[in-house]
């Protein structure tokens, strides 16, 4: 036997807003539409994705550290609303 594990690793990916390091399936992966920001729920939609945990703590504080920015290699502003709608707001 080769000492190998047929178990699949799950690939690990790093949240924008928080830092921390989590399981791809955890994650919301967000693309660049243009000038917004687009949650890519089935992970398929072209181009260079940012990931981070579906909570507004990690949305806001990618917001506010320009994490989208700098992730997607643009500058200026970008257009969050549609991500902030699709991340639900604890009441």
């Amino acid at each position: 036997m080769s000492g190998r594990t047929h178990a699949r690793a799950c690939p690990e990916r790093t949240c924008v807003g928080c830092r921390e390091r989590s399981g791809k399936a955890g994650l919301l992966r967000v693309v660049l539409a243009g000038d917004r920001c687009v949650p890519d729920h089935r992970g398929t939609l072209p181009g260079r994705g940012a990931y981070l945990h579906p909570v507004p703590a990690c949305v806001d504080l990618a917001i506010r550290r320009r994490a989208f920015q700098r992730a997607f290699r643009v500058p200026g502003p970008l257009d969050t609303a549609e991500l902030r709608q699709a991340v639900p707001r604890a009441t």
